[in-house]
């Protein structure tokens, strides 16, 4: 997959797991990190109950990040908490 590739997957999976987990987005940059690495801990764990990971630029893929990037979120959360500036 492309780097354009991966920046897109990654924003749109970024933006639906922080709207799952904040009810807001984590920023343009913060939603595209959460998504690439979210494709990566997707992959891996739909690739642990047998399917495949990020592909392209598909909804499949979309599904697969957004996971991650939940999953990535809760665990974000749970760690650092919400800290008040």
């Amino acid at each position: 997959m492309s780097i354009i590739a991966w920046l897109v997957v990654g924003l749109i999976a970024g933006w639906i797991g922080s709207m799952i987990v904040n009810r807001r987005g984590e920023g343009f940059l913060g939603d595209i990190l959460v998504g690439a690495v979210g494709a990566f801990v997707g992959g891996f764990l739909f690739h642990l109950i047998g399917h495949s990971g990020v592909s392209g630029i598909n909804l499949y893929s979309i599904l697969v990040a957004a996971v991650g990037a939940v999953v990535v979120l809760v665990i974000w959360h749970a760690v650092v908490g919400r800290r008040r500036v």
